[in-house]
């Protein structure tokens, strides 16, 4: 048994210089190695954090001007259709009163027309009884020259 723990003594007195190495290699790869790369690793996180930031605020501020243009569309539609409906009430109203005046062109022409009219009938009745008149007088006297002849 003492010649194991004697073969088993050596070999841990070879493997101590192995196990130094291991640990100097640890602590010069984390100095050397690890520690700047961790450090250029968490650059680039805030970089990206940074842009990812940079890019939700963009997006903030265009979804905010596309609200603002939108209100202004909005007003602006509001606007045209309040213009529209102003032009359609102007042009109602004006065909409305254009259409009183052509009433009152045509109500003085019917009574002109009525008043023509009556001159004609009256004038017509006065030459009918003329013709009557005369007409009798004609026969009134065509008929009395027969009884006499």
């Amino acid at each position: 048994m003492e010649a194991t723990l004697q073969a088993l003594g050596q070999i841990l007195l070879r493997a101590v210089p192995t196990f130094l190495l291991v640990i100097f290699l640890h602590f010069y790869l984390k100095s050397v190695f690890f520690k700047p790369f961790r450090k250029l690793l968490q650059q680039r996180y805030e970089a990206s954090e940074g842009a990812r930031k940079v890019a939700e605020q963009s997006l903030e501020r265009a979804a905010a001007k596309a609200a603002e243009y939108e209100a202004a569309l909005r007003r602006a539609k509001s606007e045209v259709y309040e213009a529209q409906g102003r032009m359609h009430q102007q042009l109602q109203e004006q065909q409305e009163s254009e259409l009183r005046a052509a009433r009152k062109q045509a109500e003085a022409a019917v009574a002109r027309a009525r008043a023509d009219l009556a001159k004609d009938v009256e004038m017509a009745k006065d030459g009918l009884a003329r013709e009557s008149e005369l007409l009798a007088q004609q026969i009134a006297d065509s008929i009395l020259r027969r009884s006499a002849a």
